[in-house]
């Protein structure tokens, strides 16, 4: 490398080197000014590779002792340092501000404590609250009890619908048709029974003719006792012929046995009335099958046109006009809005011992931030959660962790608020439960046997 690099000469190194050794090559830099103090400064090999004895290198030790060293910047001194005579007082003064501002910090944090212990013991120890809270509804599911095409669709997605409104309909044509071959039947049975009847009234005219030929017949039956008798004496006595009294005779048998005749002719038709009185017993109810028939076939028919039972907005809509629709077919849902809305709470197993129903609650919503909704605890699960999941926990069998469980509370809203219009199933609230509100009447956590649900005889409105 020559000697005049970067536009400067450079002395070569004055110290003595041992023949057949190159000379140091640091010289090159010695002249160097110092690196500024924001530039990242390379360790060089020396400053970690072991230093040789003066023995071996004695020229090289005694060039490196003879390099000059950078000076140091002098040190920065406040105004303050400067003053011998104020460095005392100021270090006093700032002594002081320091346990001053330590002092009230300290007796602030205090009073922080002391107020937040109040609160607690006061209010907060009395609360219960969980996030483990949404909002829920009754809502009710529409299906159709018989099969068919929809022809006709009345509501939409997301639509207002009321109590008894219709939504839909499946084509009616095959269950009118019904209706009408039911009809049909019930008139033939009831012309049936007529016919029953009139058969009942021409045999009881039979009946009294056969009474009324008994009559006779007893008459002449009584006519041919006497002849017979006269002709007998007749006989005996010489004054009459055996012919004449044989013919006497032989008349009373005869009568005799049309007398006997009309009595089996009027038990016949006696009995001939029983047995029509039978075959119109099975013609009513041969009629009234059929009028259930009928009655079944007018249920089918009015099947056809499905009405909303509540009130609320209709969602999860699937039903398509054309569509050919099944009995259980879900085809969309009502949900109810408003007042019928409530909030199921997950407490834990340790925050429902002192939870009753009656106590006040404060629900707050994610969705209405701010907002703060009055409410009521309505009742207490039976169970845990756990209880009524599709598997329960099994804890007699491997190893067991106790995890805490937590219990549905349902509480119902209490206030009118505006929101309550936007309010809808789903949404995640904050539940808080005051327990100082326990009704003094009662502890319970049960709905009682005589309460009415909640939501029945709705007048319909949403």
């Amino acid at each position: 490398m020559p000697d005049d690099v970067g536009g400067r000469r450079r002395n070569p190194p004055t110290g003595i080197t041992p023949e057949n050794e190159p000379p140091d090559p640091n010289w090159l830099y010695e002249s160097e000014p110092a690196p500024e103090s924001d530039r990242t400064q390379r360790s060089r090999a020396e400053t970690w590779r072991v230093k040789p004895s003066r023995e071996d290198h004695p020229a090289e030790d005694l060039v490196r002792e003879e390099k000059p060293r950078a000076p140091e910047p002098p040190e920065q001194r406040d105004d303050e340092d400067e003053d011998p005579k104020d460095a005392p007082e100021a270090r006093e003064r700032r002594r002081r501000r320091r346990l001053l501002i330590a002092a009230i910090g300290g007796a602030l944090l205090l009073i922080a404590a002391i107020g937040f212990g109040l609160y607690w013991f006061i209010e907060l120890r009395w609360l219960e609250s969980t996030d483990d809270a949404y909002t829920q509804a009754d809502n009710t599911i529409i299906a159709p009890k018989v099969s068919g095409y929809i022809s006709q669709l009345f509501v939409t997605d997301n639509q207002v619908v009321k109590a008894g409104q219709l939504l839909l309909r499946i084509d009616p044509r095959d269950y009118q048709a019904a209706v009408n071959q039911a009809q049909a039947d019930v008139a033939s049975a009831e012309a049936n029974i007529r016919n029953i009847d009139a058969q009942i009234t021409a045999q009881q005219a039979v009946v009294d003719q056969a009474r009324a030929d008994i009559a006779a017949a007893q008459a002449n039956l009584t006519f041919s006792q006497q002849e017979y008798a006269r002709y007998a004496e007749l006989v005996r006595t010489g004054a009459g012929t055996v012919q004449r009294a044989q013919q006497a005779a032989a008349d009373l048998r005869e009568k005799t046995a049309a007398l006997q005749h009309n009595q089996a002719t009027l038990d016949q038709a006696v009995k001939q009335i029983g047995v029509l009185k039978t075959q119109r017993g099975v013609a009513e109810a041969t009629l009234q099958h059929n009028r259930a028939a009928l009655d079944q076939a007018k249920l089918n028919l009015s099947y056809t046109a499905i009405t909303s039972p509540t009130g609320g907005a209709v969602g999860d809509r699937s039903a398509r006009i054309g569509q050919y629709v099944q009995p259980s077919t879900q085809l969309m849902t009502i949900v109810p809005l408003g007042n019928r809305i409530y909030v199921v709470a997950n407490f834990k197993e340790t925050q429902i011992r002192r939870m009753f129903r009656g106590e006040a609650a404060d629900i707050t919503i994610d969705s209405f931030p701010g907002v703060h909704l009055k409410a009521t605890v309505d009742s207490l699960a039976p169970g845990s959660g756990a209880q009524f999941a599709l598997l329960p926990p099994e804890n007699a069998t491997g190893n067991f962790t106790k995890i805490v469980q937590r219990v549905p509370v349902k509480i119902l809203f209490a206030s009118d608020h505006p929101v309550m219009a936007q309010m809808r199933p789903g949404l995640s609230v904050i539940a808080t439960v005051d327990t100082r509100t326990k009704p003094p009447d009662g502890a319970e956590t049960l709905v009682p046997p005589n309460a009415r649900p909640v939501g029945s005889g709705s007048s319909g409105q949403p």
